[in-house]
């Protein structure tokens, strides 16, 4: 895996001066995707998705349409801030309540699978406050710094650590060479996002590895639009590519402070 990681360095480096200028953008309108298809979806199953907490939870019809308002507006008036660089960090701390608040009424705590996915999520949030903090920062160019403050470096691991949680649900655990394989390349690329040695290479790699198997898996364009597995692919595509633009974030920005490609430079 090194020696792959090494060979491929150069064209690592001119893809990053290729696209400095858009990455970070795209990294964000991925990243808020499936809270801006969940707000839309929030829209288009006003009933159903009212009706649902309703039953679930017992809780009268007032308290149930609540819900749903909240997660239209909490999750669309996010995405329009984040989008237009106002209040990101409010908006982020507005998305991170709703994921919670989604985590605990659609019982998401109790499934492995989809709770290690919305911390996934809550990673690439965190890169993106991290981002935020750095955007503030250049505003007051030419001011003597200390170097980077401490809650960044550990937002910025802590985003890296949460987003590899996307890939534990998607390592499978069969006999055949294939999946052997991928496991432990995808073992081996998701080690290296987390201690942030060859970050960027590695979070470029698994970009690519999880836009793949996004499309081919997640394809709910080719279901129909009445059936209920359309829409559980398309919340799945949505998550994913979430994940994606944490990743893209990552390559963007790197893996922070409190990192071994940080550390190597010390050495």
């Amino acid at each position: 895996l090194e020696i792959c990681l090494s060979s491929s360095r150069s064209e690592h480096g001119w893809f990053l001066r290729l696209t400095k200028h858009y990455l970070p953008h795209l990294a964000r309108l991925c990243l808020i995707s499936t809270f801006l298809e969940d707000g839309i979806r929030m829209w288009f199953q006003w009933n159903e998705q009212r009706d649902y907490i309703e039953a679930t939870w017992s809780c009268g019809y007032f308290l149930a349409t609540c819900f749903v308002l909240l997660n239209l507006i909490g999750q669309l008036g996010g995405c329009v801030l984040i989008l237009s660089r106002n209040f990101v960090q409010y908006a982020c701390f507005g998305l991170f309540g709703i994921i919670a608040l989604q985590t605990v009424a659609y019982s998401i705590l109790w499934d492995l699978k989809f709770l290690m996915r919305n911390l996934a999520l809550g990673g690439g949030l965190l890169l993106l406050l991290a981002e935020s903090r750095s955007e503030g920062k250049s505003m007051f160019a030419g001011v003597p710094s200390m170097g980077e403050s401490s809650p960044k470096q550990y937002m910025q691991l802590g985003g890296r650590v949460l987003l590899v949680l996307m890939f534990m649900t998607l390592l499978h655990f069969d006999s055949n060479f294939f999946s052997i394989l991928q496991n432990m390349v995808g073992t081996a690329l998701i080690i290296l996002v987390a201690i942030g040695f060859k970050t960027k290479l590695a979070a470029l790699t698994l970009v690519v590895w999880l836009l793949a198997i996004n499309v081919y898996f997640n394809a709910f364009w080719t279901v129909p639009a009445y059936k209920p597995m359309h829409d559980f692919l398309k919340y799945d595509f949505f998550q994913t590519t979430s994940v994606i633009g944490g990743l893209l974030l990552v390559v963007a920005l790197g893996p922070g402070g409190v990192s071994m490609d940080e550390k190597k430079k010390e050495w």
